[in-house]
């Protein structure tokens, strides 16, 4: 049976490196303060006017072609997941396609925040399955730094967010040593509101008011501990699940690369799951959390560095704003 396999990853960050002392510089905080929280000592941002999401994704995309030993013209479906979108409309899928010279073929964008390159990866597997595409472009790129708060009011968010793109290549295989296990994912809109930007708003007319910028809706809000809470007890739910389906323990498990949101959830997790530090990749500590590029950024990363390589068993899981949460199973 057909299964779908990563051919080969990429990524790509901005020059731009924006230190935990760079931020004290514009409000109150400090490193201390931002790496016992977070575990981020550093991010990365655009380096000037005119850069989106989908800039950002080019190289990305060229470097996993590169890795996956074909070219750019091969690729036959785009998927582009992001919560910072280059335009409000059209999608960045196709800003992306115009990009690396690849009008007609279809581009997708999938909107569900940090847990979008696990959407994306459900949507890829059954394109790749049935026969209708055999080389997916999933992408996930985000530019957080043109739409963060750097007041002492907006500090608990501005502190979290970096910019950076990642691209998995993901093509049909018959090697049943290979190839992705399997992708579970969930969500909850209870908890729309705790993490979320309210304006602009299609329920509003219209839709961007001077009001909404005096009031500080035009800018990232959350209720921190709600998404501790949730994040710390769905992970490791969801990771049980795809794992217990498949007949798989956590003992076989080679590497866990999950998302990069805060590195206290993700020990926090890995205690819950019982997964030796040593299998867990953090890399939050250099990008922060660049949500839809975090898990591909984080395993390109690996793989680049020698510790993910080909047969290894990897758990990716992840939660964000909706509240959307997922995990997957695949082994490179």
């Amino acid at each position: 049976m057909t299964k779908t396999a990563f051919l080969g990853l990429g990524h790509y960050v901005p020059s731009k490196v924006v230190t935990n002392d760079d931020l004290a510089q514009m409000f109150d905080t400090s490193d201390e303060w931002i790496q016992k929280r977070t575990g981020i000592k550093e991010r990365h941002y655009v380096e000037e006017n005119g850069i989106g999401a989908s800039d950002l994704a080019v190289p990305a995309v060229q470097m996993a072609c590169k890795n996956a030993g074909i070219d750019v013209s091969e690729i036959d479906a785009i998927i582009f997941a992001t919560l910072s979108p280059d335009h409000e409309f059209p999608g960045s899928g196709c800003f992306l396609n115009h990009k690396l010279g690849l009008g007609g073929i279809p581009a997708l964008d999938v909107r569900n925040q940090c847990s979008g390159f696990l959407y994306g990866l459900q949507i890829a597997d059954a394109w790749i399955r049935c026969g209708m595409y055999k080389r997916v472009a999933l992408v996930g790129a985000e530019v957080h730094s043109t739409g963060l708060d750097f007041s002492d009011e907006g500090r608990d968010v501005t502190v979290l967010f970096g910019d950076g793109a990642a691209c998995a290549i993901l093509g049909p295989t018959e090697d049943e040593d290979a190839g992705l296990i399997d992708v579970e994912v969930h969500a909850d809109g209870s908890g729309a509101k705790d993490l979320w930007i309210e304006a602009p708003s299609s329920s509003h007319m219209p839709r961007m008011t001077h009001e909404m910028i005096d009031n500080r809706a035009i800018w990232p809000a959350m209720n921190g501990r709600h998404v501790f809470r949730w994040a710390t007890a769905k992970m490791p739910e969801v990771s049980r699940s795809v794992l217990e389906r498949n007949g798989i323990s956590v003992k076989d498990l080679d590497l866990v690369v999950p998302h990069q949101a805060n590195k206290r959830i993700n020990e926090f997790v890995a205690q819950k799951l019982e997964i030796p530090p040593d299998k867990v990749v953090h890399n939050i500590e250099k990008y922060g959390n660049t949500t839809a590029a975090s898990i591909p950024l984080a395993l390109s990363e690996a793989i680049q560095e020698g510790r993910a390589k080909k047969g290894d068993l990897v758990l990716m899981p992840a939660f964000g704003s909706g509240f959307t949460w997922g995990a997957a199973l695949v082994r490179l």
